[in-house]
């Protein structure tokens, strides 16, 4: 599998980094300051994004830990989810993903299309095997393959790759903090710490207005 995908060892790993963490994290450390900052899709909050692939296992894990975390996030964050797509299959469970998010019906069908693609080992490569899938999930399959295949998507999909390359990602799930720091389970030593940087960037951000 591509070496974009973190190693299994990180994860086995992020088991010792499940205790608090007192350090303030440290950059070049625990996360980097990218290059060139990235414009946030809502000016005016403090931006946290997850990069991901549905056929990460790594990202699959992560749920439990991320999601908790988001739903508590205050008014001034706004969490999004961007699909990293470099190819293959990452290209195909991207646009669905977006087809999904702008039908308005992604985080109902999100964890299932996780468990589908990580527990049931369906592949979900190609439109009408998803839109199979998501029939069964209540998500009307016309609807879907007419806003898989429209322009607008395509146009989407386009913007998410460019968004992957300025963010510089060198795996998944990785997290981006305004625009301007990314940081993953290597760096951050594990799901906790990923929460820990996230945490201390979304206030380092917010003291910085």
């Amino acid at each position: 599998m591509r070496n974009l995908i973190l190693s299994a060892t990180l994860v086995a790993a992020s088991v010792f980094a499940m205790t608090a963490q007192a350090a303030e994290p440290v950059e070049g450390k625990e996360y980097i300051q990218l290059s060139n900052s990235v414009a946030v899709s809502e000016p005016g909050k403090i931006e946290v994004v997850e990069l991901f692939w549905y056929g990460c296992p790594h990202c699959y894990s992560f749920e439990p830990v991320v999601n908790p975390w988001a739903e508590q996030l205050p008014e001034d964050v706004n969490f999004k989810r961007v699909p990293a797509m470099f190819g293959g299959p990452w290209d195909a469970h991207g646009q669905m993903f977006l087809t999904l998010e702008a039908m308005g019906v992604e985080n109902k069908v999100h964890a299932a299309v996780f468990e589908a693609i990580q527990v049931q080992r369906k592949h979900l490569t190609k439109p009408e095997e998803m839109a199979e899938f998501l029939a069964t999930q209540g998500v009307d399959k016309d609807k879907f393959l007419a806003t898989f295949n429209s322009f607008a998507i395509k146009g989407q999909v386009k913007q998410a790759k460019e968004l992957a390359k300025k963010y510089e990602i060198t795996g998944v799930p990785s997290m981006v903090v305004n625009g301007k720091y990314r940081f993953d389970l290597g760096t951050a030593q594990g799901p906790a710490g990923v929460l820990n940087v996230a945490d201390y960037l979304i206030q380092k951000e917010r003291a910085a207005k």
